[in-house]
């Protein structure tokens, strides 16, 4: 199948390179080049690209993000994948929730560009790898840390102001034991006190 994209980059040697490479695979046509968010927006609707192949920072007027919104809510049916050098988690978030399909770097190889075009088509999300690790690193980090079941239970314990040798004696375990996790609570909430355990366990739900 092939796919019809429509170029959108503020820079005029940025899309001739493209165009230059992407006339170079036979399974991707060029429809279209806008310079401009709103041309871009304008192109979408008109053209009906299956991908439009979108930088972030556009120079004047609406920028990449906004142009992303805009098409995806368009009902023109096509995906957008972004093509940029910016990799900050901000532009990231914008991207993606704006309804980018994917989001790839300029530093990319052809052949990376050629499948993530290919796939975007089809609407399926393609990242490039640092972007990809940045994803995972947020969604990791919005899950919050990882506690064990015992831990769990000390931390319950602790936000009922016991002590340590009352904590061993409801959990049937040694004071040592409970100093051991409570270390390992500590690390984990980025902590240095029992206080401070409870209010990030509290703030993260992290309490039974």
């Amino acid at each position: 199948m092939t796919v019809r994209i429509l170029l959108c980059d503020d820079h005029a040697v940025v899309r001739a390179g493209l165009l230059a490479l992407l006339g170079s695979t036979p399974d991707i046509e060029v429809v279209g080049e806008a310079g401009s968010g709103e041309e871009a927006v304008a192109m979408a609707g008109h053209l009906r690209p299956d991908v439009v192949l979108m930088d972030l920072q556009l120079g004047p007027g609406i920028d990449g993000v906004e142009a992303t919104r805009r098409i995806a809510g368009s009902g023109s049916g096509a995906h957008v994948l972004v093509l940029t050098t910016y990799d900050t988690d901000a532009d990231i978030t914008r991207a993606i929730e704006a309804g980018a399909t994917g989001y790839l770097l300029k530093a990319e190889r052809p052949e990376e560009l050629f499948a993530a075009i290919h796939s975007a088509a089809q609407g399926r999300t393609t990242l490039s790898p640092p972007v990809a690790s940045r994803v995972m690193d947020r969604m990791r980090g919005a899950a919050g840390p990882t506690l064990t079941d015992r831990e769990r239970d000390i931390l319950g314990q602790l936000a009922h102001g016991l002590g340590n040798r009352e904590i061993a004696r409801a959990l049937f375990i040694s004071e040592a034991t409970v100093k051991t996790h409570l270390g390992r609570i500590y690390a984990k909430l980025g902590v240095d006190t029992r206080a401070g355990a409870v209010a990030v366990a509290k703030e993260q739900r992290l309490l039974p």
